[in-house]
């Protein structure tokens, strides 16, 4: 990895939020690699800023799951598994669905309106053919839903589901690709019209798409260290 971390502008004085919420977006943007290695004199290089200031983000983003430490390695960028993978979708299962009920139980003119505006930053990025930008609004979608639900824990839940869904997408899913672009509209549409099944129902299918994509049925890749030992047994 260049060791200068070509992807941060050169940024003065930052808080230690501000620097997890650039970490973040370089990971909704598909910028930073599974098991991609961080270090702090990397980032406080980058962000002008003390490696006190980005031991914080970084431990705070080790808390979310987003940054794996190991041993004589340090801070990696996680690489879910297949199994964490289902488990991060099974999470999402039980819970968005209840997040676009309950919007469209009581929707909102302005909580419509943002959602509509958000659909057509995604429009616009997919015209434009910045596929970095569409792939980070594509998720953040899901997480301005949870923000709209009026619940901060439930945001900050959010985020880390869907910070490690978009690492898992680079690891297992054969394809890139962001969202399919009609699945966010129907879904809004039914928030709009005040229908929670359909919300629900269409969300559920949604991220059942997203599953089917990332292939989970699929075994672990054998590690190398595996495969060394068993050629080691093989020869004797």
């Amino acid at each position: 990895m260049n060791d200068t971390l070509p992807r941060f502008e050169k940024s003065h004085g930052k808080s230690e939020a501000e620097i997890r919420r650039r970490i973040l977006k370089a990971v909704f943007e598909q910028r930073m690699r599974p098991g991609e290695r961080l270090t702090e004199e990397q980032l406080a290089t980058a962000f002008d800023v003390s490696r006190t200031v980005v031991r914080q983000a970084m431990a705070r983003l080790a808390q979310d799951g987003i940054l794996e430490k190991l041993p004589n390695v340090g801070s990696t960028v996680a690489s879910p598994s297949r199994k964490q993978t289902r488990d991060i979708l099974a999470i999402r299962k039980m819970v968005e669905p209840e997040i676009v009920r309950s919007l469209a139980a009581a929707p909102s003119g302005p909580a419509v309106a943002r959602l509509r505006a958000h659909l057509l930053q995604e429009f616009d990025a997919r015209k434009r053919g910045d596929r970095g930008t569409l792939v980070r609004l594509t998720g953040e979608f899901h997480l301005l839903l949870a923000e709209l639900a009026g619940n901060e824990l439930l945001t900050h839940l959010m985020t880390g589901l869907q910070a490690l869904t978009c690492l898992a997408i680079l690891l297992h899913a054969e394809r890139e690709d962001a969202c399919p672009p009609d699945e966010h509209g129907t879904i809004v549409a039914a928030i709009e019209v005040g229908d929670g099944e359909a919300a629900a129902a269409q969300m559920l299918h949604h991220l059942r798409h997203v599953e089917k994509d990332l292939h989970l049925d699929r075994p672990e890749p054998e590690s190398a260290l595996a495969w060394l030992r068993g050629s080691e047994r093989e020869r004797i």
